[in-house]
């Protein structure tokens, strides 16, 4: 009879971890992976953890922005993932997403810590990154390593694994994608690598950058479709 309950109150508990939808960008590649959108990767992190924590249900949907299925054009017209279903309502536009995870998904407020020196010290390294793609020049490339040094150090003086504490938060969500980006893409168009320093480093490989594509075991309340899914529910 205990077994009855316990098993009763494990499916009461299923039921009430709301189902949240993200949508994004497929692989150019393959039409079928997950892309490289730097958002996309960013709230899927974001999710992703508080899946984790069984806050949420996490369901991933990627379509091929070349060749989108017919619902997903009625459904959500020209705007581009990602894009965030929770009960049958779309969530567009990046900060309204980003805002939406903070004060609307379960257990997201704890995600958003305030810290305005983290803030600072990653804010614009993705667009001193591009910079030195176009440019390919000394001062450009000077100026991106000064900023991976700052971010460096900031880590040395915190002492913990992350940027702002031995768990990740939003900032770790927004750094982690930028710097596989800036190893990936710097490596193969400007022959750039990061420098080896050693907290920025365990940034990189300490959380779920280096494959954002992470295997989901039974115990995890997440399912990912790997393939092109059109989208059947029209947004309210």
């Amino acid at each position: 009879m205990a077994d009855d309950n316990n098993h009763h109150d494990e499916i009461n508990e299923i039921q009430d971890i709301p189902e949240i939808e993200l949508i994004i960008k497929a692989s150019t590649i393959d039409g079928r992976r997950k892309g490289a959108c730097l958002f996309c990767q960013e709230y899927f992190m974001d999710l992703y953890l508080l899946a984790e924590l069984k806050t949420i249900s996490l369901k991933v949907t990627t379509v091929d922005m070349l060749k989108p299925p017919p619902d997903f054009r009625s459904n959500f017209d020209s705007t581009p993932p990602p894009i965030l279903i929770d009960r049958g309502s779309a969530i567009l536009e990046n900060e309204k997403i980003e805002r939406y995870i903070m004060k609307n998904i379960p257990g997201g407020h704890n995600l958003f810590v305030q810290d305005k020196d983290t803030a600072t010290v990653i804010e614009n390294l993705y667009s001193k990154f591009k910079l030195m793609l176009t440019r390919r020049d000394e001062q450009s490339k000077k100026s991106l390593l000064h900023q991976l040094s700052n971010i460096d150090a900031h880590l040395q003086r915190g002492g913990e694994r992350f940027l702002t504490g031995d768990t990740m938060c939003c900032f770790d969500c927004e750094l982690m994608p930028r710097l596989q980006h800036i190893r990936v893409a710097g490596k193969y168009f400007a022959d750039f690598e990061i420098p080896a320093q050693p907290d920025v480093d365990v940034e990189l490989h300490g959380g779920t950058c280096t494959s954002w594509t992470p295997s989901p075991s039974p115990a995890r309340p997440i399912r990912t479709s790997s393939t092109t899914t059109s989208c059947s529910r029209a947004p309210r």
